[in-house]
């Protein structure tokens, strides 16, 4: 028999699509062309026995802080998370780093003057984040259930970084405030980009940002358990590359990307939405870099070993120059580096006095610069030594990026750019962002609401889309 829904791909979002439609007694089928489920989200030895390594996505404050995930309790699964004492460090020349942690008054603390700032900030969203959230991860071309919350994170969020720093009196903040907005791989001085700032700082004060234990690829496995539980089906090694390849059902949906979409269904779709597809726009590549290293990293700051997470770049003026860079299409000479230290916090992942590091840059789309040599200066910068601890290195390119996730098209491993329209109405203007022309075809990756990020709610989303449309 045919089931109710198929999904196309075992990404978060697909898992999460397949969950929330089965949770209403329909019959699911996950087909993952990999063999192994997960998309962005899975662990693999990447350098030597012994050393688990996450392939792409490592640190998960929105996992923790998801709607849908908290409703679902993955922790019957065996989901763990690991909350590190410091969610995040930035360190800085003079051998100090700031820290961002999940208590408010422990960072306010650690920022001095602007402690007062911050806390008037951040302080009413964390509070608040159930219904900010409501709000905040899902649609915005909707009329928003708390309006006045909305506002608060809004009006300051619409901001460039750069202008929303100015409510800031020292460096060390501003520097803190830079890397939090270089997420959003945007220049700073693009608006929206105070809105990354302030969304990974409040997410932070509500769930830390944690790490999985065993590898981020048990965020994926403990969605498929949960799935089977409920009778729905995973194939992996099942390539779509048709959609007249598939099995008939009232819904399907895609854990692809608009360019997949359209090679995929684009016979099933009208030619105006298929011109939408074609000329969505994608984001920077990243380049990375696995390592396996003989004991923790020699930070001169200490306090970076309390941190799950660390952010090299230096003063924000450094940060915003190399992420102007990436968007000039020039692969930064100083280039702004998210480390992950996992295996202090996780001893699954390394033999005993050894660890792993995961470290990545932002580069333009599609970049072929060699960027290894410019992550090693900067982990050298903050860490002297560091080299001499390096046993193995896996380096990975925008290319070697896309092959290990298809989605992640030219390297760009957050579902499209994060331009001011596209933000707002991605993956474009339409009333429901994964409904498509047909009725029986719905878009559930990254590329729609509320964007990137390992937290299940655009595959959420999307399976309400095809319960009020297919099912209804």
């Amino acid at each position: 028999m045919s089931p109710d829904a198929v999904v196309v791909g075992a990404g978060p979002n697909g898992l999460s699509a397949a969950i929330a439609l089965a949770r209403e007694g329909l019959s699911v089928s996950v087909l993952e062309a990999n063999d192994t489920i997960g998309g962005g989200c899975r662990s693999a030895a990447l350098t030597l026995p012994g050393f688990l390594h996450d392939v792409c996505s490592a640190f998960h404050p929105m996992g923790a802080a998801s709607p849908f995930f908290r409703a679902l309790d993955l922790g019957r699964e065996g989901l763990e998370w690991i909350e590190p004492p410091a969610a995040l460090a930035h360190p800085l020349d003079d051998g100090t780093a700031v820290l961002l942690e999940r208590s408010i008054d422990a960072t306010a603390s650690g920022l001095g003057a602007d402690g007062r700032m911050y806390r008037r900030l951040v302080e009413p969203l964390s509070r608040a984040w159930d219904e900010l959230a409501a709000d905040a991860l899902g649609p915005l071309l909707r009329i928003p259930r708390h309006p006045f919350l909305l506002a608060r994170l809004g009006i300051p969020g619409i901001l460039p970084a750069r202008v929303l720093a100015r409510l800031f009196r020292s460096p060390r903040t501003r520097a803190l405030l830079a890397g939090l907005a270089a997420h959003s791989a945007l220049p700073l001085d693009a608006p929206l980009t105070g809105s990354f700032a302030l969304m990974f700082a409040v997410t932070t004060h509500v769930a830390n940002w944690p790490i999985p234990r065993g590898g981020s690829q048990r965020i994926a496995d403990a969605l498929a358990a949960r799935l089977q539980s409920l009778g729905g089906a995973v194939v992996t090694g099942q390539r779509v590359g048709d959609i007249g390849e598939l099995p008939a059902a009232k819904a399907i949906l895609f854990d692809v990307t608009p360019l997949q979409l359209d090679r995929i269904a684009g016979s099933r779709l009208d030619s105006g939405y298929r011109d939408q597809l074609r000329a969505y726009r994608y984001g920077p590549g990243v380049f990375k870099v696995d390592y396996a290293i003989d004991g923790p990293i020699p930070w001169r700051a200490a306090d970076c070993l309390r941190a799950g997470t660390v952010h090299l770049g230096g003063t924000m003026d450094e940060i915003a120059e190399s992420e102007a860079a990436v968007a000039r299409g020039t692969a930064p000479e100083r280039p702004f580096v998210l480390v992950g230290q996992q295996s202090l916090f996780d001893p699954t992942r390394a033999p005993a006095g050894k660890h792993t590091v995961w470290a990545y840059c932002h580069v333009p789309n599609g970049s072929t610069v060699d960027m290894a040599p410019r992550i090693d200066a900067q982990l050298e910068r903050f860490a002297p030594g560091f080299r001499d601890r390096v046993l193995a290195r896996s380096v990975m390119n925008p290319a070697d990026i896309e092959r290990k996730n298809e989605n992640y098209i030219g390297g760009d491993i957050g579902g499209g750019a994060n331009t001011a329209f596209q933000f707002l109405t991605r993956p474009f203007f339409r009333l429901d962002p994964y409904a498509t022309p047909a009725r029986d075809i719905y878009l559930c990756s990254s590329s729609t609401p509320p964007g990137g990020g390992v937290h299940g709610m655009c595959g959420y989303h999307a399976a309400q889309s095809a319960l009020r449309r297919a099912f209804a």
